[in-house]
């Protein structure tokens, strides 16, 4: 993992968490490069483990304040999907994920599908709906085998 560089990435998280009350530190700059730079949706422990590799001071107490603060900010999503520990994604743009039930990794759903059509559903009972989150669940390709 390499530092963050400079520039409008830095100049985004730094701008975002001060907006929110939270500090920049050099820990939540390697954390959110991090986040950033993978695909996966990692747990806290798992993101814990890499930030440690290259700031092998950090405390998991520190990498969950920062996600924390980050959820808050806006610059990451928190992901309370099914089968356990919350996973974080540092894209925030609107976007649904695929889940492996065997191994448990977390993707990006690749596509587009009619989100007006989903917010557009009503329940009988008249339940306004004013988000949603899709989780389409299954198995990987690894584990169909």
């Amino acid at each position: 993992m390499r530092a963050l560089p400079e520039g409008t990435t830095e100049e985004r998280l730094r701008s975002a968490l001060e907006a929110s009350g939270h500090r920049h530190t050099a820990q939540r700059a390697a954390i959110y490069h991090y986040l950033k730079g993978v695909t996966t949706h990692p747990t806290a422990d798992e993101i814990f483990t890499q930030v440690r590799e290259v700031l092998p001071d950090i405390s998991l107490a520190t990498v969950y304040k920062a996600l924390e603060a980050f959820v808050e900010s806006g610059v990451a999503r928190k992901l309370p999907l099914g089968g356990g520990s919350a996973r974080y994604d540092g894209r925030t743009d609107d976007h649904d994920h695929v889940r492996c039930l065997r191994c448990g990794k977390v993707r990006d759903v690749v596509g587009a599908h009619d989100s007006d059509l989903i917010r557009g559903l009503d329940s009988e009972e008249g339940f306004e709906i004013l988000d949603y989150r899709l989780e389409l669940i299954g198995y990987c390709p690894d584990c169909q085998n």
